[in-house]
């Protein structure tokens, strides 16, 4: 357990936002982090969960105590003649074990290749894409209670997740909190952080091809069935060609949820847009392209004061500015709250962010 005073979170947020940490706990270790839940001092505080700060959107100092989860390693746990469960610490790049994966000749990942962010952040978001969500590969998760400093594990019911929702981003009713240890199934954000995430690879692995880019793909290279190290390879080619490195160009990734609707609704808009991206769920609902319905309403590489939209996805608000003279979260938050309206004056529908916004 390492604490830092005053550090400056600008590389530590992928967006480029500039502000501070009053506090900030390197852990590296479960054991760590019991140290610091220990400590009368700091366990005390409000604490602020951040691992690779991919998807929150800082609009000034951080006054909580900030975790600066760096939990690491992958590793196998079990095989079985059904598949892999494997186990990653909270602080690895989830690129990293998506690539560790099929190297070890572990398919099932490789549509959620170059997501950014961290393993531990994975279960929070409920991270997808390409027609694969964690939850389909998900086994299980390792956490810790804030208020008694214990370990519980959490299942896929447990964490109760969503379309880029779990259980760790709502908060609990007020009698939850009474008491010790966590009731399972209630709002665990801000009382409790993940240490440790589990996954179930399958061997009768089947290729998701589902969405038109990946499919685009198989016919251009003209494949009939595509490897998962080629799904991989056709993944990290889409992203980079759509989405800004945020290495180069500060962003949060996709900054709004693709929207659902029913097939009423749907047919509604589609009587008055008729190119409207779209995509039945299993549920019957309609998920709707939320970077189509912003790209209509004419934001496609526009600025307002350092705060953009990129220019190759409506999805994606950029940093405009410089690190000398970065974008600031207030100016990212003005422009996304533009741009929900705009989306809501032309389709009745209302956009919800996606990153943290703190």
């Amino acid at each position: 357990m390492l604490v830092e005073k005053n550090v400056p979170l600008q590389s530590y947020n992928s967006f480029g936002i500039a502000a501070r940490a009053h506090t900030l706990v390197r852990v590296r270790s479960a054991q760590g982090l019991h140290a610091l839940l220990a400590d009368q001092r700091l366990g005390a505080q409000p604490l602020f969960v951040l691992g690779g700060g991919s998807n929150i959107v800082l609009t000034g100092d951080v006054k909580p105590v900030v975790l600066k989860m760096e939990i690491p390693g992958m590793r196998l746990l079990e095989e079985t003649e059904r598949g892999w469960l494997i186990e990653a610490g909270a602080g690895e790049r989830w690129h990293d074990l998506v690539a560790w994966t099929l190297q070890q000749g572990w398919p099932g990942l490789e549509n959620l290749a170059l997501i950014p962010g961290t393993v531990g952040a994975a279960p929070v978001q409920n991270i997808g894409a390409y027609g694969v969500e964690l939850q389909d590969r998900f086994h299980s998760l390792v956490a810790v209670d804030f208020a008694s400093g214990q370990p519980f594990t959490l299942d896929a019911a447990q964490c109760a997740f969503g379309y880029r929702d779990s259980v760790f981003k709502h908060a609990a009713p007020l009698a939850a909190h009474e008491g010790s240890g966590l009731p399972r199934g209630m709002g665990l954000a801000g009382r409790a952080v993940i240490t440790h995430v589990r996954l179930w690879l399958r061997k009768d692995w089947r290729p998701e091809l589902g969405y038109l880019d990946l499919e685009r793909k198989r016919q251009e290279e003209g494949v009939a069935a595509p490897t998962a190290q080629q799904i991989f390879d056709w993944v990290c080619a889409i992203r980079r060609a759509k989405l800004p490195d945020p290495a180069l160009i500060g962003n949060a990734g996709s900054f709004f949820k693709n929207p659902t609707v029913t097939p009423e609704q749907c047919q509604d808009i589609i009587a008055r847009e008729p190119k409207i991206v779209h995509y039945p769920l299993a549920d019957g609902s309609i998920k709707l392209a939320a970077g189509w319905l912003i790209d209509a309403c004419g934001w496609k590489g526009k600025t307002v004061g350092r705060a953009g939209v990129y220019d190759k996805q409506a999805l994606v608000l950029v940093n405009r500015g410089t690190p000398e003279d970065s974008v600031t979260g207030g100016e990212v938050m003005t422009l996304a709250k533009a741009i929900q309206t705009s989306v809501y004056e032309r389709f009745g529908i209302r956009l919800e962010p996606e990153p943290v916004v703190l």
